[in-house]
């Protein structure tokens, strides 16, 4: 989804996953089979997918999806490259939202993953009591110094956050069990900041239209899992009109702008990144979050760009393609834009704090460089997950950092049992990050134990 060129890839020090034994290739099979016949249960609708990055039609060009997904490899805590040396204090923001959503379920919903990971991880109500000991280990945390400057208040300080992550740490080695997904790609995404107006004048022209009401969106084959959005046309699912016809003025007049922005480069990626922030000319903010897609694929204009030769391959970024834009005038920039079919709407989102993220599709505010976008086909939402990924800021040679995360939103072209989209924030600083981040990264999945054991003796 991310318009940015593919990295070298490079080999990361410890997680590949072994090839499964016999024995688990059979429990695999016999896992599957209880799938079967939990399909009834296992079948719900997938969480509207509100922020991040949007769900793109299914025909668009997208990175490969394995045919199956590997069998999930149980690993020791003590084999998660980097496990001791993360902040994991700082997931719980993340992993209190999770819950948050997991008490307003029905308790029979299924989370979502594929084969072992959607057995293993159960449905809302196998959380719920270990979603009850979080509170107790949140009451249990040790307070902040007071405040102080000088070198021993430095010192509390760093103890401090030291036994804070050292109470997470063992909370979710208690709770929790690793699983080796593989290795993915992991790209960024963020929320962005733009300047607009609820009135169109000769500055904010650019409109962000709200989700028309004949646009459609209907399961997959019947997979509730995978959506497709459209319009009926003589009793068929068609793609809705695509960019090109709505910059034209294929929804003029019908009263679907939300609001108008001063930069169309910055809606273009608005649309990549599924929700933001404008600021009027008065200083409120309007908080927008994703509300539909055209139907129409997903082509990223930085894949255009290299091929007509206009940036090299091993310096495309979102960075560089904005610069492309800004130099390259309205008309040839619009002709560019319009190479992507793909249009995305949106709607308002009310009641967010500033200092909190968009909302994500498991209903609840992203955590920033904590929540990760998952295909949840494969991967159960809300579940805790170890990544091993290189930061995007760092030199290219630099080594990866573990980081704990949590599955808290979807995308469209996050397609795969270790595909995972990072969000960084908002802001000029988070969408640099973003814009720069595209690597390999070691997945680990981590599954409550309780709900392992019940998995294990269905084996």
């Amino acid at each position: 989804m991310r318009p940015r060129a593919r990295p070298r890839r490079r080999r990361l020090a410890a997680g590949r996953a072994a090839r499964p034994s016999r024995a688990r290739a059979a429990r695999g099979r016999t896992l599957v089979a209880a799938l079967v016949l939990l399909g009834a249960v296992l079948a719900a609708p997938a969480a509207a997918q509100h922020g991040g990055p949007p769900p793109e039609a299914e025909a668009a060009p997208q990175e490969a999806t394995p045919p199956a997904p590997p069998l999930l490899r149980a690993v020791p805590f003590a084999d998660l490259p980097g496990w001791t040396a993360d902040r994991q204090a700082e997931a719980l923001p993340a992993l209190q939202a999770s819950c948050a959503a997991l008490r307003t379920m029905r308790p029979e919903t299924p989370l979502g993953g594929q084969q072992e990971a959607a057995l293993r991880a159960g449905t809302a109500a196998a959380w719920s009591g270990l979603c009850a000991e979080l509170r107790v280990l949140e009451r249990a945390l040790p307070r902040p110094p007071r405040p102080g400057t000088g070198r021993a208040h430095e010192r509390r300080m760093a103890e401090w956050r030291a036994a804070r992550d050292a109470a997470v740490r063992a909370f979710i080695e208690q709770h929790f069990e690793p699983f080796a997904a593989g290795p993915g790609i992991m790209t960024g995404y963020y929320e962005p900041i733009l300047r607009g107006s609820v009135t169109a004048d000769e500055v904010y022209r650019t409109p962000l239209f709200a989700r028309p009401p004949e646009l459609m969106e209907v399961p997959v084959n019947g997979n509730p899992l995978r959506r497709r959005f459209g319009m009926m046309v003589e009793g068929r699912l068609e793609p809705f009109h695509d960019r090109a016809a709505i910059e034209s003025g294929a929804l003029a007049e019908r009263g679907l702008e939300l609001v108008w922005v001063d930069d169309p480069a910055d809606a273009f990626f608005l649309h990549i990144q599924g929700s933001g922030r404008v600021v009027l000319p008065d200083g409120e903010v309007l908080r927008i979050g994703y509300a539909g897609q055209n139907g129409r694929p997903y082509v990223p204009i930085g894949r255009v760009l290299i091929e007509r030769g206009e940036i090299p391959r091993e310096q495309m970024s979102m960075q560089a393609i904005r610069a492309w834009l800004a130099a390259a005038g309205h008309e040839r920039a619009t002709e560019l834009m319009r190479h992507n079919p793909s249009f995305v709407f949106f709607r308002r989102v009310e009641g967010l704090d500033p200092d909190q993220g968009p909302i994500g599709a498991m209903g609840v505010p992203l955590t920033p460089q904590r929540s990760v976008a998952v295909d949840r086909g494969f991967i159960p939402l809300g579940a805790p997950m170890w990544v091993m990924v290189r930061d995007p800021m760092a030199r290219r040679d630099a080594p990866p950092a573990g980081r704990l995360v949590v599955a808290q939103d979807t995308g469209g072209a996050i397609r795969g049992p270790a595909r995972t989209d990072f969000f960084q924030g908002w802001g000029p600083e988070a969408g640099e990050r973003a814009g720069r981040m595209r690597d390999e990264a070691e997945v680990f999945l981590l599954l409550p134990r309780i709900v392992t054991v019940a998995a294990a003796g269905a084996d």
